[in-house]
């Protein structure tokens, strides 16, 4: 099963910023482990440009899309339309309980496009998103 992860904005900086929220651990290498430990077969792609996110899940070959928009989940109707056209799934996620924190935060605009929504467990989500789709 190919999977690719999406991360948006400012996901790149995880790690570095807000260690209470997002941890210590960089993505790169929380998936360099996770690609270890899967039988997927995992890709990954990050940006902080809206356009770049929305052309990876267009040319997306993949069995299954796992994506973290980051602040686009909340403003992105571009996201979404994308989303809902293409023919992959795709399961969102996020680091942090996102209704649990600032309210502009609780809507998402891409939830009722996406197949499933995995939140609040950390880094661990996505790991969680990998074994709903090789279970699938």
């Amino acid at each position: 099963m190919r999977l690719l992860i999406i991360n948006g904005p400012n996901l790149n900086l995880i790690g570095q910023r807000e260690n209470e929220i997002y941890g210590n651990q960089s993505f790169d290498d929380y998936f360099e482990d996770l690609n270890a430990r899967s039988s997927a077969d995992l890709s990954y792609f990050q940006s902080n440009v809206e356009g770049e996110l929305i052309n990876a899940l267009q040319k997306s070959d993949h069995d299954g899309i796992i994506m973290n928009a980051g602040g686009y989940t909340h403003t992105s109707v571009a996201l979404r339309d994308c989303i809902k056209a293409i023919k992959v799934p795709v399961v969102e996620v996020h680091i942090s309980n996102i209704t649990a924190r600032e309210e502009f935060r609780h809507t998402s605009l891409l939830s009722p496009v996406v197949e499933g929504c995995i939140f609040g467990f950390g880094l661990v989500s996505y790991e969680l998103a990998v074994d709903y789709f090789l279970k699938k």
